[in-house]
């Protein structure tokens, strides 16, 4: 019996939900093979991880290994090098190794990562997209806290405590808002700073700041973290970031924190697929997520441009990939079984934006929602999301622990890992230049 396969590239929303589904739809069929290709062997709850860098959340909650949350799947650790969409093979890296994979079928839901092309100097910014991030993040945060209450140099003080977000959608917003959530929690443990000596800002290059919500919410968003000391500007592009300083036009601005939220840009090697892309790099497939120009090819999630029924791509939200990874596994298993294929058709449910301190505004099915209300649904309906009950009682543990306690300080020390790390690479290449 001719065994195919179905490779899955990712291991995020997108992924994940594509091999679940797929699981199920074809578990019947033992002459089919699902494997699962991700550089981290866990996925992550993007919305959560504003909660995990203030500490509300433990850091490891927010995600899910992703072996307990397959069936059947094979599950392959590894990065992605590169796909020759010609021989129907994926080149792949593994702890110095490499490796190659045959397909039938690739679903590629490799994500997008932060757009650092857009502003010079942009590297030297955080940002904030994955796990690692959120750790970065939380212990420079602290330790500008740390910095500020031991100086004495008045220039120096100001700048560990002014913090700057370039990027007014969805990230910036709900960063900037955990961001000032977390310092009026935690200054206690620093008498010696007060709260309206730390100077929160915010640059969104376009005429206004959460565009993926009506101007009434965006407005409300405005008003409650301007009360937090937050100073947003709209109509206001960053032109260059540079070591803890960044530039508007005819003002410079000194920050020891800055942090990049301004767009993003698919993943690397979903770029690099010689397939057809859309202008923004984003590889073009028809309403059913297929490639325009390679049939045993997928694509959905960040990296793919999805029409809908105007034409018009559809959003790079967590609600419309979930979705679409199991309108795509239905498709895919419609052509393994010889069925018709049907186009991916999703109406944007709502958006949702939280605020810190039990905030939130939220645009659900036409409705505006704001304050508690608005910030219960949003943490509710990503609750949900996790797809194990361990790990969503993990969460609301963490929650109801949060309600009496405020978040500790400690930071976590990596240098000890990244050593090791460096120490093995120069080990690997002093073996290999000695074979």
């Amino acid at each position: 019996m001719t065994q195919s396969r179905i490779v899955v590239l990712g291991g995020g929303f997108a992924g994940v939900g594509a091999a679940r589904k797929l699981e199920k739809l074809l578990k019947h069929r033992p002459d089919v093979e699902i494997v699962l290709v991700s550089r981290a062997n866990f996925f992550v709850i993007t919305p959560l991880l504003f909660e995990a860098c203030s500490g509300t959340l433990e850091l490891r909650h927010c995600a899910q290994p992703i072996r307990p949350a397959l069936r059947r799947s094979r599950f392959v650790e590894a990065t992605v090098t590169s796909v020759d969409a010609a021989r129907r093979t994926i080149h792949m890296m593994a702890d110095g190794a490499e490796s190659e994979l045959d397909y039938d079928h690739l679903v590629v839901a490799l994500g997008a990562s932060t757009n650092l092309s857009v502003i010079p100097g942009s590297e030297s910014a955080l940002t904030f997209k994955t796990m690692a991030d959120a750790l970065v993040l939380r212990n420079h945060f602290i330790e500008q806290l740390e910095r500020a209450d031991a100086t004495t140099n008045a220039a120096l003080r100001r700048r560990h405590l002014t913090f700057v977000v370039i990027g007014g959608g969805l990230v910036g917003i709900e960063l900037l808002g955990e961001l000032t959530a977390f310092a009026d929690n935690v200054l206690r443990y620093y008498p010696r700073i007060h709260r309206d000596e730390m100077r929160f800002h915010l640059f969104e290059a376009s005429d206004r700041i959460l565009p993926e919500v009506d101007q009434k919410l965006a407005t409300i968003a405005t008003r409650v973290l301007a009360k937090r000391g937050a100073d947003i500007r709209a109509s206001t592009p960053v032109r260059a970031i540079e070591p803890e300083r960044v530039r508007i036009d005819g003002e410079s601005i000194d920050a020891s924190t800055i942090v990049l939220a301004a767009g993003i840009v698919p993943n690397a090697a979903a770029r690099q697929i010689d397939v057809a892309h859309d202008a923004k790099g984003r590889i073009a497939v028809d309403g059913t997520m297929r490639s325009t120009s390679h049939p045993s090819v997928w694509a959905l999630g960040d990296c793919a441009s999805i029409p809908g029924p105007d034409g018009k791509p559809y959003p790079a939200l967590a609600q419309h990939a979930v979705r679409e990874a199991k309108q795509v596994a239905r498709n895919i298993a419609a052509v393994v079984q010889g069925k018709p294929l049907e186009p991916f058709v999703f109406r944007t449910l709502g958006t949702m934006a939280a605020l810190g301190h039990s905030r939130a505004v939220a645009q659900v099915m036409g409705v505006r929602l704001t304050g508690f209300i608005a910030w219960w649904f949003r943490r509710t309906y990503y609750l949900l999301q996790m797809p194990r009950w361990d790990r969503r009682l993990r969460i609301v543990l963490d929650w109801t622990v949060a309600l009496f306690f405020r978040p500790d300080i400690t930071k976590v020390d990596l240098s000890v890992e990244h050593e090791q790390i460096l120490q093995n690479q120069a080990a690997r290449a002093l073996t290999s230049t000695t074979k």
